[in-house]
């Protein structure tokens, strides 16, 4: 009897790369990514670049003979270009990059390893841990939003993440498919990151090499501007993932300050037996109010939000047994004997990814 053998084929790795006005360093990337991941498809997302970005990009695809597009977004930010990709690519394992070469295609291997061996969903590049990040970067109050971020999220997740805002990162399919991207800007990779923590996707850290932008390419990020929007990303994130903690804040200092003033009249009372303070009353009464009412709205938006994670994690398993998919490259081979099937060992990563 002739014992017949199962073959599954290697994954299918899309490199994701938005660009905004990096014609000075798109070449590059595409070129040193391209010789480290040959067989990977790469996608870059022109998104609404002044310069020559798109057409240096295609130039560049055809001349390393990569496989892959070059996509044009016309809403700023970066979100947007990385949501148009994940909608026109069909892959099993998406890698993100930045277009300034920050990043470098020498951590792939590391970066890839978690994912292929079914041991993560999302990988993030981590460059704090190996202290690249303090000395490259050259704009603290970037470096102090990352931590206050960071910490943040750690507090309320029960997390120990070092680097949630790093744009290199590694994600499975499944994980792709089932996040959501509601904003459009450099939140992206905070919101994709809760999202993990919130719904109990995998997640690990490989520290990674990190170096500051070439001479001649400036960052598109602004201190003010973007200093507001971590803020406002703090605040969402407390506000759409820990309701019960977020409201239940403002209803303890509401109800601490109403007592405060509330205070003051009920002693006049008692004294005098008549309130002089009638607007102090009627500010602890509608503090005192205001508390209930932001009780109320904590419990509510709790209870929804355990319903729609009961609700999301039925929906993963209702679609587990058709897209369910191994992850590697190797032949199995299936005979009589049912405990040879399976043996455990670490998988190394594909052999076409160039040292």
């Amino acid at each position: 009897m002739t014992t017949p053998t199962a073959t599954i084929e290697s994954p299918r790795i899309a490199v994701i790369i938005p660009a905004y006005n990096e014609a000075i360093t798109i070449r590059e990337v595409i070129t040193r990514f391209h010789s480290a991941l040959p067989d990977a498809t790469y996608v870059v997302v022109d998104n609404r670049s002044s310069d020559d970005t798109g057409t240096i990009a295609r130039l560049a695809l055809r001349d390393c003979g990569a496989s892959g597009m070059v996509l044009y977004e016309g809403r700023p930010g970066k979100a947007n270009a990385v949501r148009l990709a994940f909608h026109e690519v069909q892959a099993d394992v998406y890698v993100m990059i930045d277009a300034d070469m920050t990043y470098h295609p020498e951590d792939l291997p590391a970066m890839l390893a978690p994912v292929l061996e079914k041991r993560a969903d999302l990988v993030i590049g981590d460059r704090q841990s190996t202290g690249h990040y303090l000395q490259e970067n050259k704009r603290p109050m970037h470096v102090f939003g990352n931590r206050l971020v960071i910490n943040l999220v750690n507090r309320l997740f029960g997390s120990d993440l070092k680097d949630i805002m790093s744009g290199y990162r590694v994600m499975t399919h499944r994980f792709v498919e089932h996040t959501p991207i509601l904003r459009g800007g450099f939140e992206l990779e905070t919101e994709s990151t809760i999202f993990a923590l919130s719904n109990r996707f995998r997640i690990v850290e490989v520290p990674i090499r990190y170096t500051d932008r070439p001479a001649g390419s400036a960052s598109k990020l602004n201190t003010v501007r973007d200093g507001i929007r971590v803020c406002m990303t703090i605040f969402g994130i407390l506000m759409n993932y820990r309701p019960l903690f977020f409201f239940g804040i403002l209803s303890a200092a509401c109800a601490a300050l109403g007592l405060a003033l509330g205070m003051l009249p009920v002693m006049e009372y008692i004294e005098y037996r008549y309130v002089y303070r009638v607007p102090t009353a009627i500010l602890a009464m509608g503090l005192m109010v205001l508390s209930v009412l932001f009780s109320g709205i904590a419990l509510i938006l709790s209870n929804v939000n355990n319903h729609f994670m009961a609700l999301f994690e039925v929906s993963m398993l209702g679609r587990r047994p058709k897209e369910a998919r191994p992850p590697m490259s190797r032949r199995v081979r299936i005979d009589s004997k049912p405990a040879a099937l399976v043996r455990p060992g670490k998988v190394e990563a594909p052999s076409y990814i160039a040292p």
